[in-house]
């Protein structure tokens, strides 16, 4: 099997000040401290989230009620769109103007629509992506007293011939949130592979082995050892990056973070179909404030130039790409969810889409947290 090369590429730098906005009935109110640094936020008595108008990143969600606010995606990343491209460039298309990860985290969405209706709070919003002569369109939608987001987005071929693209959903968590030794990871996979040292990085330095196979969530490490990839190392001064085969026996997968000491769990519940493979990427240099994980589900098992996800082809026996047909529109569909979670819950077994609920099940404690939900998937 081919290597896969590159370490995932810093984007979206830190933005000194950003502009918050407010969301009131059925308009959308921006203020503007330049386009790069605009700030749309949608909220209902729960949750307020906030997205950037330049590249449509999910860079603020908090939970209403909690008086420390704490945002997970406190990073420079935050959750972004990685869409037509998931991964470095090749010199030609970086020569033709290509950014790295696609172009829609670097190009101005449009607010094509904002509506409250029944207590449905729907934002429709529009992306032009003129290299890769495509369109990406993304609603998102939340109900009054509910806790859960559904975020629907389409891709729009606009050349005459059936062509294969990548897509990933690069969610990012960041401090207080992401804390050595408390935050850990859960999600419904079965089979994982460590990427090769050569695409990676050596500052911080590894843990794991270069490119080994393993059974999800026991990976191995620099000396054969087993080591469990979903806490954060108590001695956080690593940086490594995993992928994982979604679960093919279901039909909605999931990953999760969660902080038991701020008793605050952050979830995605996805179509397996439409996203295989979910990428863990650690990045845990010495400054705390840097610290910043990944929760990547997307199209492909590693975010790598196009050409290289191409000739791969398949993992695991699993595609490593999606087609987009010629002048049509592909869709895909997630939920992402924000909680507090009740004393004695420890961690999350299982995640499940029923009854008008998203339950995450913690079995150890026979504890269960039910958010309800209009959404569906």
């Amino acid at each position: 099997m081919k290597g896969f090369a590159s370490i995932a590429v810093r984007l979206l730098a830190t933005a000194a000040v950003l502009a918050v906005a407010s969301f009131a009935l059925s308009a959308v109110a921006q203020d503007r401290l330049g386009a790069d640094r605009a700030l749309l936020s949608i909220s209902n008595d729960k949750l307020t989230l906030g997205i950037r108008t330049q590249g449509g990143a999910m860079v603020r969600l908090v939970l209403n009620d909690d008086p420390d606010k704490v945002n997970p995606m406190h990073t420079s990343l935050g959750h972004f769109v990685c869409v037509d491209g998931f991964g470095p460039v090749s010199p030609e298309e970086r020569s033709a103007g290509l950014p790295g990860h696609g172009e829609a985290h670097s190009v101005p969405w449009e607010i094509v629509s904002s509506d409250k209706k029944n207590g449905v709070t729907t934002v429709s919003l529009s992306a032009t992506l003129p290299l890769v002569q495509e369109k990406f369109r993304r609603t998102l939608r939340i109900v009054d007293g509910e806790q859960v987001v559904r975020i629907e987005s389409e891709l729009e071929n606009l050349l005459a011939f059936d062509r294969p693209i990548n897509w990933g959903e690069h969610a990012t968590i960041g401090p207080p949130f992401l804390e050595p030794g408390r935050t850990a990871v859960e999600m419904s996979a079965v089979r994982g592979m460590t990427r090769s040292h050569s695409d990676q990085s050596a500052n911080p330095p590894h843990r794991l082995g270069s490119f080994k196979a393993f059974t999800w969530p026991m990976a191995p490490g620099l000396n054969g050892e087993s080591i469990d990839v979903r806490p954060v190392p108590a001695n956080a001064m690593y940086g490594d990056h995993t992928t994982s085969l979604m679960d093919p026996r279901r039909r909605l997968v999931f990953v999760t973070a969660f902080h038991p000491g701020k008793h605050l769990l952050l979830g995605y519940l996805f179509r397996r179909e439409e996203y295989p493979w979910t990428q863990l990427w650690e990045f845990y240099p010495e400054e705390r404030d840097r610290l910043a994980r990944g929760l990547e589900f997307a199209t492909q098992p590693f975010d790598v130039p196009r050409r290289e996800v191409i000739e791969t082809h398949a993992m695991f026996d699993t595609p490593t790409y999606r087609w987009l047909p010629a002048k049509s529109t592909i869709t895909s569909a997630f939920l992402m969810f924000y909680t507090h979670t009740p004393a004695g819950f420890q961690r999350v077994d299982d995640v499940v889409l029923e009854g008008g609920r998203v339950t995450i099940f913690d079995r150890a404690a026979a504890i269960k947290v039910e958010l309800k939900t209009s959404h569906a998937l």
